[in-house]
């Protein structure tokens, strides 16, 4: 063998930096609760950027893991299984009638790019309004709706047809929405954007300007779903979208997501037309199902609802120096900082307490809906040390 190959065959494989290094090894994961593999614990307020929704280690999702892994663990979508057709069933019971076609992908992004595909033929058109600051993904499609300029530029240019705006803005709406345009698509908060909620009445006058346009609206609930008190955020807008998208949190950690849209819309998807190999398999259909019949229990969602006004409370209370303002919804939160937020991450990080930025000078917070008062405080109590010491060092 030539020694060139010999020697790049005994090379080792390293990951292309694209994520900074939090500089822990996770070992294991227990309810709330992260262990690295120095036996360090250390409480979980991030949950995968929103994804254990349920916490590490549910018993229920564990159970109907291993018990679908036991007969059967990938099927494609032209065979019926059983655990496929149980998830839909247990989706079903939160959506909204008018929202019962389905297809599955893999991830947040491939359902946002399924549903920017759908929108196109479906509506005729090919312009797609996005906002600023939001965050729908980084495939090509997603990312074309994707506003912000490092995610985008690097790949330029994007595709065609897209427009941003300002979130929360009826008027810059009005401005741009013509009959070019085939669909409008929003996060009903942004998560990304550091935890924005739109004023009372956005949604409902996106929803009524998308109607008199004969335009599609495409709600974005990949971080929002099942997390701010209610199992969908845009019902405390009173409205209803033409598609909606969600993953992270419906299989509590296994890759799952989905695209749900209108019978009008469905109609108007030719055959064969989109797909994917690993999307909707039977291993992941048992861990979303068992994860919506926890999520099911409306119990669940005033729990979210309560905690996530304590944090709010708490919080504003401190009245710490460095903290600028305080939101959220549920179990979506933010703290924005008079300064950058990376160091008070790390300190925080110290102190057994994980969380992750959403911009430069704002700490998000995505607990598991199953976080506990004391929890709550912990954290709390981990953020006004952490931003004290941050603080004394400048």
């Amino acid at each position: 063998m030539d020694q060139r190959v010999k020697a790049e065959a005994g090379s080792t494989l390293k990951p292309i930096p694209l994520h900074a290094d939090r500089g822990i090894s996770l070992d294991r994961g227990e309810g709330v609760y992260l262990w690295d593999t120095q036996g360090h614990r250390y409480l979980d307020m991030m949950t995968n950027y929103g994804v254990n929704i349920l916490g590490h280690a549910h018993p229920q999702v564990n159970a109907a893991v291993k018990a679908q892994l036991e007969r059967l663990t990938n099927a494609h979508q032209s065979f019926d299984v059983p655990a496929r057709r149980e998830f839909l069933e247990a989706l079903a019971s939160v959506m909204p009638p008018s929202l019962s076609a389905i297809s599955f992908a893999n991830s947040g992004a491939e359902a946002v790019e399924a549903a920017l595909k759908y929108a196109r033929v479906a509506s005729g058109r090919p312009g797609v309004i996005a906002t600023h600051r939001a965050y729908h993904g980084r495939t090509f499609g997603a990312l074309a709706a994707t506003a912000e300029a490092k995610y985008r530029d690097p790949f330029s240019p994007m595709l065609e047809g897209f427009r941003h705006i300002p979130f929360d803005d009826l008027d810059a709406l009005d401005a741009v929405l013509d009959e070019r345009v085939g669909a409008v698509i929003l996060e009903p908060i942004q998560g990304e954007a550091g935890v924005r909620i739109p004023s009372p009445g956005y949604l409902r006058g996106v929803r009524e300007r998308c109607d008199a346009h004969d335009a599609l609206l495409i709600l974005d609930e990949v971080q929002t779903g099942f997390r701010t008190g209610a199992p969908l955020a845009f019902t405390a807008g009173g409205i209803l979208p033409d598609i909606l998208c969600l993953s992270k949190s419906i299989a509590n950690g296994l890759p799952l997501g989905v695209t749900v849209t209108t019978p009008r819309v469905a109609e108007r998807i030719p055959r064969g037309s989109h797909g994917s190999t690993f999307a909707g398999a039977p291993l992941v259909c048992a861990a979303g199902t068992a994860t919506l019949r926890v999520l099911a229990e409306p119990a669940i969602h005033q729990h979210a609802k309560e905690m996530g006004e304590r944090f709010l409370k708490r919080v504003a209370d401190r009245r710490l120096p460095e903290v600028r303002e305080v939101r959220g919804r549920g179990l979506m939160l933010a703290v924005e900082l008079k300064r950058p937020a990376t160091p008070v991450i790390k300190a925080m990080q110290q102190r057994g307490v994980l969380t992750l930025p959403a911009g430069p000078t704002t700490i998000r917070f995505l607990p598991s809906v199953l976080v506990q008062a004391e929890q709550i405080d912990q954290a709390i109590g981990a953020l006004a040390e952490a931003v004290a010491e941050v603080g004394s060092t400048v």
